[in-house]
């Protein structure tokens, strides 16, 4: 265990889903690991935000046992290195930043935190920085610090914050005098007169004294936070939270369960731009746009068009002659909604799910721990897939009982298992052949990526015709 320091430990939270942004935003690949307004995701760029070390401690990440690999990998792109910390269960923001907090005292005690959401844009980073240095002083001594920003909107699926008396002579740092979270539409108009503050969602605060809060407030979550994170184990690097204990967890937002009881509470009036991008509007909104309001991400053109989006991934997408559109296309899904409509996009994915359309949940690309394999053409009895495998990645020992693979590498060199024959390399324009019921395992040993075209052929294709055998990623 090692003693807590000046430094502050970034929390992220970034176990959630976002349908509102399908069909980028799926289930199996949710919002925050996609890069909606640039090269990197919205995860990484808060990782990068707080990656200050004369700031920031290395971060935490809370998240799921879905989307352990993405969150290690993103990370490891940026330069950063993270402790990953998996939920069992999806129990809501309560949960999460309770057993962030019992975690951080445990491995850093006197700890303060910055838990912020791995979903949201800031456009001024240093601005944000200078925020939490504006902060820190309140958090110190006791406060939990939320993040006011002036609202442009009556809207209701945020938390309001009612701004009360200085602390330390400075204006940007106040006590709170009321929080209300997701006020009604009238009420959230009377807020805005009365100059009232969005809540941003992210909160600064001493790990001891966030869970003396939970302690009085809500005790049950407390106690169930705490003993997973007591009864936690570490498993090829991440640490997972106890199940039983976690799933006792009471399923609700931190907001409700204790940022609107406690009296002990600070709010940093923010400078920077921000926003939840909840929705393709907001992802709109925040974008660099043309002379005619129109925000183009990926391989788009819009011709005689004003204030539209367009988000493209991988093929090109034109519109011509539109106004106030969002036009979302993915390989194997478009979407193409005004920009008023944007809230309904969850019930199209409803309606989608219920319909029992994959793409609903799931995208054309399939991550895996060693790299992601993407479906290019399918038939009755025949799949055709690319394959890419990270350096150092090695597939599972695996067999299927319902279909054989035809294997051709067209980038890299293959290390191959194949049962009945010597384990052989490929290169570039060399095949293999793997008969049904044959155990076999593939990896690549060199420096550059390994990209193959896997042919399935047989009468059951499906994912779930695989047994592994051996697995280095603890899947068998």
């Amino acid at each position: 265990m090692s003693q807590g320091s000046s430094k502050i430990v970034p929390v992220i939270l970034a176990g959630g889903s976002g349908t509102r942004l399908w069909p980028a935003s799926r289930d199996a690949f949710p919002k925050q690991f996609q890069p909606l307004t640039g090269d990197l995701s919205t995860y990484q760029e808060t990782l990068r935000r707080v990656a200050d070390p004369a700031l920031f401690d290395d971060p935490v990440v809370i998240t799921s046992d879905a989307f352990r690999f993405f969150a290690r990998r993103q990370a490891a792109d940026v330069g950063v290195k993270a402790t990953v910390v998996l939920e069992p269960a999806r129990r809501d923001s309560a949960a999460a930043v309770a057993a962030a907090a019992a975690f951080v005292e445990k491995t850093r005690p006197g700890s303060a935190v910055l838990a912020l959401a791995a979903d949201h844009v800031v456009l001024d980073d240093e601005v944000f920085r200078d925020a939490v240095r504006l902060g820190l002083t309140a958090a110190e001594a006791g406060k939990i610090v939320v993040f006011g920003l002036v609202p442009t909107e009556p809207k209701t699926a945020y938390g309001y914050i009612r701004p009360g008396a200085a602390l330390d002579g400075d204006d940007d740092l106040c006590l709170v005098d009321a929080f209300v979270e997701k006020p009604d539409a009238t009420t959230a108009l009377d807020y805005l007169r009365q100059g009232y503050l969005w809540n941003s969602g992210n909160f600064l605060f001493k790990a001891s004294h966030m869970l003396a809060e939970f302690g009085k407030y809500a005790p049950d979550i407390a106690a169930a936070a705490s003993e997973a994170v007591d009864k936690a184990s570490e498993d090829i690097g991440f640490v997972r939270l106890d199940p039983d204990a976690f799933s006792t967890a009471r399923k609700t937002s931190i907001d409700y369960a204790v940022i609107e009881k406690t009296d002990e509470i600070a709010v940093v009036k923010g400078r920077f731009r921000w926003s939840d991008v909840g929705a393709w509007d907001a992802i709109w909104q925040v974008s660099e746009r043309d002379g005619e309001g129109n925000a183009v991400h990926g391989d788009g053109v819009v011709l005689a068009s004003h204030d539209c989006l367009v988000h493209s991934q991988g093929i090109l997408t034109t519109v011509v002659g539109a106004e106030g559109l969002l036009v979302v296309a993915t390989p194997d899904a478009v979407m193409v909604a005004p920009r008023e409509q944007a809230q309904a996009v969850k019930g199209l994915v409803d309606a989608l799910k219920a319909g029992g359309r994959d793409e609903a949940t799931l995208h054309r690309r399939d991550y895996r721990p060693w790299g992601y394999i993407e479906a290019l053409v399918a038939g009755p009895r025949f799949a055709v897939k690319h394959i890419v495998v990270d350096p150092g990645g090695v597939l599972s020992l695996q067999r299927h009982q319902h279909r054989a693979e035809h294997w051709v590498v067209v980038n890299g060199t293959a290390t191959i298992e194949i049962e009945g024959e010597a384990p052989r390399l490929l290169t570039i324009n060399q095949s293999a052949y793997v008969p049904l019921g044959a155990r076999h395992r593939l990896s690549n040993r060199g420096k550059i990526p390994l990209e193959l075209i896997e042919v399935q052929s047989g009468a059951y294709l499906g994912n779930d015709d695989i047994e592994r055998i051996e697995d280095i990623y603890q899947r068998a």
